[in-house]
């Protein structure tokens, strides 16, 4: 098969003639059909948290089954699907407590990529998915059947973007009806933040940027006041929205430095600063203890929005074809994976929401 594999830090290559291994038990193989672009495959390729090499990244995709390997139910060659990176057992202490994003087993295809050349060298399985390729070998809890008839293209969507916006929202802070919140990064998982704090019934969403035109879109998403943090002070603004109370929520959907600690300065009593952006190691923000201890305040941790695929993912899709959920809105634009290097300058640039690679 053809992928785009990073032999050092930085742009990938297009190479052909890479093996995938068939499934084992409990695995499944997918011919993609899309893959979007996630900043964090990108600082994966830049190396901003290290890892082996060659590698494949990507890891937000959808596309359909090819072959079901011993042992899976409810799989069957031909049915569309959403591939995510979250893969688990069901049966360890995370697991049970519904917390699939933290479980703990270790899993054959964490001790041997599925990948290599044709000389036999492995290629790391970047993510748990390596979706930049046509092809992806994961476990059978990493994927979700979704319907025949949306498209592709746009499920892609679901596997990262989407259920780790939303999902901050709706699963790690539970924001409540007539609360406020502010949303700092409208790129793809701000803007489903966004969203998913307007299909709650927050009173006050706010969104934070550094571009006119991802403020924009964030009105269109349900922002109800967009702020430039190149131009404005975002503290005090924020601050003004709520008469100096401060907001009860604010997501950081960026890995800026300056982000989180503006964030600790913006919540009121019992407010919550959501982590969700995925800084580089050696980012590190500072905030005031005493203020949290005193007014109840509270620092969250949201990986892949706290996310049950087999529950959510569904339940997006209902939202979606009922039209509560905007899915198309996010792709800003398309292209084949010989063109993959354009699709993350693009990104990098700041010119993108979600950008995928369609096979």
């Amino acid at each position: 098969m053809k992928a785009a594999v990073c032999n050092q830090f930085g742009k990938p290559l297009i190479i052909e003639n890479i093996d995938i291994a068939d499934p084992g038990p409990g695995q499944v193989r997918v011919r993609l059909s899309a893959c979007a672009i996630c900043h964090s495959d990108i600082l994966y390729c830049d190396g901003a948290w290290g890892g082996d090499l060659p590698a494949v990244f990507g890891h937000e995709a959808a596309g359909i089954v090819d072959i079901v390997g011993p042992g899976v139910e409810g799989l069957v060659k031909g049915v569309h699907v959403v591939v995510t990176l979250i893969r688990s057992c069901g049966k360890c202490y995370y697991c049970v407590q519904g917390a699939p994003t933290a479980c703990e087993k270790t899993f054959p295809l964490d001790k041997q990529s599925p990948l290599s050349t044709k000389s036999g060298e492995p290629i790391f399985h970047g993510l748990r998915t390596g979706a930049f390729a046509e092809y992806v070998l994961v476990d059978a809890s990493q994927v979700v059947v979704i319907p025949d008839d949306i498209s592709l293209e746009t499920a892609s969507l679901l596997a990262c973007s989407v259920i780790t916006g939303i999902g901050a929202v709706t699963n790690t802070a539970k924001v409540f009806p007539g609360s406020t919140v502010c949303v700092i990064g409208a790129g793809g998982v701000g803007l489903n933040s966004i969203q998913g704090a307007v299909i709650v019934g927050a009173e006050q969403v706010i969104a934070i940027d550094i571009e006119e035109k991802k403020l924009k879109v964030a009105e269109g998403f349900g922002a109800t006041k967009c702020f430039n943090a190149l131009t404005t002070n975002v503290v005090s603004s924020v601050l003004n929205c709520t008469g100096g109370r401060g907001v009860d929520f604010v997501f950081v959907t960026v890995g800026v430095k300056s982000a989180f600690e503006e964030a600790f300065e913006m919540i009121g009593k019992l407010g919550s600063v959501v982590l969700v952006g995925m800084p580089p190691d050696d980012v590190m923000a500072e905030f005031q203890p005493v203020s949290f201890a005193n007014d109840g305040k509270r620092i969250l941790g949201s990986k892949m929005g706290s996310s049950r695929i087999q529950i959510d993912i569904p339940f997006l899709v209902a939202l979606y074809k009922k039209g509560r959920l905007k899915l198309d809105e996010l792709i800003s634009g398309r292209y084949r994976l010989e063109e993959i290097n354009d699709a993350i300058l693009a990104v990098k640039n700041g010119t993108a929401i979600r950008n995928i690679i369609v096979f």
